[in-house]
């Protein structure tokens, strides 16, 4: 019966919010002065699709679609004109992006970095979470938050269970030596030299050994020992759970296809400015964002070291003291590598292809010399973009086979040998892909060109021409402020969505240069660190590390703040020089009428 209500209650909801649309359609078709027809229906589509967003009570790739329904029907964009958006050079990206992060799981590439860099930076605390966090968003960079997440928790909980162990018994160790030592000197002052003592001697301290062992496990100095080597523990657990997923997202942010608002950012730039001369792409994206992670990764460290272990320098960074604790929980990573066996063939295709990937998006276009792309192809238009890249190089995932191929191979019957699968089989790529991702992306660049066509755009910036009494760099931090609270209830693909086209509005408008506030509040949608309903890594890392709401909102409300002032002053120093952010580009200045 409970299931039965909830679903009831959530269809309810459902269909009431649809007939709310559907009989508010009537007031949109009422004649309407010129100016205030396109842009007053826009407003209506986008407030819609912001509330549905927000409260969830449809899919959230169906309210994407919202556009091909609305837009045609209110007179604003042609169907054809509508669904064009859908399938763009930035969604070419993306898709590309995540075939070769998809043949990076399946072949367990990641796994291998990870376990290769946790052998390097060693067990101890602060060190060892240092090496989670550092892996985490070095993979975050290529595959998703949610798979890096999910893929390094299980290792950090068998680290830390297997140094809780072996501190256990280390302590055991200790204080049954100890006592039986004591024990020792006793019997010998009373008992002769002759061997036959030294034989009930020793009887006698094994003895004792077991029985101060089993009485210790019951005293209560031993049950004190316990429960406080547990809570370390679980507060170590913690702290190691929430470094992990936030490292996954402040990683997503360094590589354009890190994450999903980054490609957004890049498609509305695209849509809005078509004359920007391709000024994001993989090359600039990663020379702004790659410092700016490290920082801000490096300050979070700090933060949550601090607040989960302390600053204890000699405990938590001290490499003269080996214990068997350290050994053992060392000894768990090496067989953690050694189940992986050797790179095969079809591990080290991929890993030839991700590198070969990322070398040519590098090249294509590094901006202080001509790349291969202008040198080739884009002598006088962009015919070759990190798109092209992208799908040219998935796509030989499908042609490269599995192993090693030989000539003349039979199987035992006698009959030739099948050919062995490729990298990657378009079963897999279904199984995995995040088809409604594409839809979200999709429905922003609708709205965007829709608030364009319509006259919004010009609308609003006209709006916000008061605003140029206001500083730039304080309206850049006060964006990215709102930014990254409201990212906390709702979705970082909705919220960059929702605001990149009215920030691009106002740029334009008090003559800021539009990727002034648009790239660092692009950047602080990923800065969902209070809630565990926030991202996917939040909530895998919330129900593993027995946290709790108040944990995560402590360590994450700090963060935040790191994180708005690491991207502001990321974008006032290296930002401004890059991109020359101090003027207001000539391409930026787009006044169209409706």
């Amino acid at each position: 019966f409970t299931s039965l209500g909830r679903f009831c209650v959530k269809n309810y909801c459902t269909f009431y919010v649809l007939n709310q649309m559907i009989l508010s359609l009537p007031c949109l078709f009422v004649s309407s002065q010129e100016g205030n027809c396109g842009y007053g229906k826009c407003g209506y589509v986008i407030i819609l699709m912001a509330l549905y967003w927000c409260t969830e009570c449809i899919p959230l790739s169906v309210t994407a679609l919202l556009p091909v329904i609305l837009f045609p029907m209110m007179g604003i964009m042609q169907s054809s004109e509508v669904c064009i958006q859908y399938l763009k050079d930035s969604n070419m990206l993306f898709i590309g992006g995540l075939v070769v992060a998809i043949a990076v799981e399946k072949w367990n590439l990641h796994k291998r970095i990870a376990i290769l860099v946790l052998l390097i930076v060693g067990v101890k605390p602060a060190f060892l979470m240092m090496g989670f966090m550092s892996t985490t968003a070095f993979l975050s960079m290529w595959i998703s938050n949610s798979a890096a997440t999910a893929m390094m928790l299980p290792i950090a909980g068998a680290v830390l269970q297997q140094l809780c162990d072996t501190e256990a018994n280390a302590e055991e160790r200790e204080y049954g030596l100890s006592a039986a030592k004591d024990g020792q000197e006793n019997q010998a002052f009373e008992m002769g030299d002759t061997k036959e003592n030294h034989k009930k001697e020793s009887l006698f301290i094994s003895k004792d050994v077991v029985s101060i062992l089993q009485e210790a496990d019951r005293s209560p100095e031993a049950e004190q020992r316990r429960l406080q080597r547990e809570q370390k523990y679980a507060e170590l657990k913690k702290g190691m759970s929430l470094s992990v997923c936030y490292s996954a997202c402040i990683g997503g942010t360094a590589t354009l296809t890190g994450t999903t608002p980054n490609v957004i950012l890049k498609g509305q730039i695209d849509e809005l400015f078509p004359e920007n001369g391709g000024i994001i792409n993989f090359a600039s994206w990663f020379g702004f964002a790659f410092p700016n992670m490290l920082l801000m990764l490096a300050l979070s460290w700090l933060w949550l070291q601090f607040m989960f272990l302390g600053f204890n320098l000699k405990k938590s960074f001290g490499c003269s003291t080996k214990r068997d604790a350290d050994k053992e929980a060392y000894q768990v990573i090496k067989d953690e590598y050694r189940k992986l066996g050797r790179m095969g063939f079809a591990e080290g295709c991929v890993l030839v292809i991700f590198t070969l990937l990322v070398i040519l998006w590098f090249t294509r276009e590094p901006g202080f010399i001509p790349g291969w792309a202008t040198v080739l192809f884009n002598k006088d238009k962009t015919y070759v973009t990190d798109g092209t890249v992208a799908i040219f190089m998935s796509a030989l995932f499908f042609c490269i086979p599995s192993k090693l191929p030989r000539c003349c191979r039979k199987s035992s019957d006698g009959a030739p040998a099948e050919a062995p699968p490729a990298l990657l089989s378009w079963d897999i790529v279904h199984r995995k892909f995040p088809w409604n991702v594409l839809l979200l992306l999709g429905g922003g660049y609708a709205l965007a060109h829709g608030s364009e066509k319509s006259g919004l755009s010009l609308w609003l910036g006209e709006s916000l021409i008061p605003l140029q009494s206001i500083p730039p760099y304080a309206i850049t931090i006060l964006m990215t402020m709102l930014v990254a609270a409201f990212t906390e209830c709702s979705s970082n693909t909705a919220t960059t969505t929702l605001f990149l086209p009215i920030l691009a509005s106002m740029a334009t408008a008090i003559k800021i240069h539009p990727l002034y506030v648009m790239l660092p509040c692009t950047i602080a949608t990923s800065l969902a660190f209070m809630l565990p309903v926030a991202t996917p890594p939040n909530a895998i890392a919330f129900s593993f590390g027995n946290l709790k709401v108040i944990d995560m909102a402590k360590a994450g409300f700090i963060l935040n703040i790191i994180g708005v002032l690491t991207i502001n002053l990321a974008i006032n120093t290296w930002g401004v020089a890059m991109f020359q952010l101090d003027s207001f580009p000539s391409w930026a200045n787009v006044t169209k009428s409706p």
